[in-house]
């Protein structure tokens, strides 16, 4: 049998143990907590990698792009309204071989132009203009606008964007525009309308399809561009 001594000394080690149990959990934890926080600050760094959003000031026109949809509408109208720019621009739609079947069966059809131009009037934009021309993608609207601005002698330019393709599209655009009298202000969307949250993309699927996608686009931009 153990005497008192003992008894003491078994109850001092199994503490002791236990201590250091508890000190090893604490360790792990806060690791943990650290890892995590580590992997929150890289995912929310690779989103923010994806977007540019430049100071705006007073311009000639802005201009939609074609990724930005109905949100760009809505952004654009409320820029018109608070008096940045009294004119907007729309980029052509891609050709639409479904449109003209509609047509020829007598069946009213709105192409993405038409539907852009239809949201824009309802949200109280009186000038409108269509820029002339073929886009297929993001490369196309550079030359395009380069070339409509060119002609159209406009000084500033705002170009409404996606979130995750404003970083892309801005390098496309200064390229485009390099040289040019033309300055360029890459806007996007408003966050009242989000495509996508750079600061929380991994946790809905459609931000991390954009994360993907725009990221591998503007890797290989950076690429085949490294002074853009």
């Amino acid at each position: 049998m153990l005497g008192i001594s003992g008894i003491f000394q078994s109850v001092r080690a199994s503490r002791s143990r236990w201590a250091w149990i508890l000190l090893l959990l604490l360790l792990v934890f806060a690791a943990s907590l650290g890892v995590a926080a580590i992997r929150r600050a890289i995912l929310r760094a690779a989103g923010w990698a994806l977007v540019a959003n430049d100071a705006i000031e007073h311009a000639d026109i802005i201009v939609v792009s074609r990724d930005a949809d109905g949100a760009g509408a809505l952004e654009a109208a409320d820029l018109v309204h608070s008096g940045v720019a009294t004119r907007v621009a729309i980029f052509p739609s891609s050709p639409d071989p479904v449109g003209p079947e509609f047509i020829r069966r007598g069946i009213p059809y709105e192409d993405e132009t038409a539907r852009s131009i239809g949201q824009l009037r309802s949200l109280g934009v009186e000038t409108i203009d269509q820029i002339p021309g073929s886009v297929a993608g993001t490369e196309d609207q550079g030359s395009v606008l380069a070339d409509w601005c060119k002609r159209q002698g406009f000084r500033s330019v705002i170009v409404v964007s996606s979130v995750a393709h404003s970083r892309r599209l801005r390098r496309v655009l200064h390229r485009s525009l390099r040289g040019h009298q033309t300055r360029v202000m890459v806007h996007t969307v408003s966050a009242r309308f989000p495509d996508f949250d750079p600061d929380r993309w991994w946790g809905v699927r459609g931000g991390i399809r954009a994360e993907i996608q725009e990221g591998e686009k503007l890797l290989l931009d950076i690429v085949r561009h490294p002074i853009s």
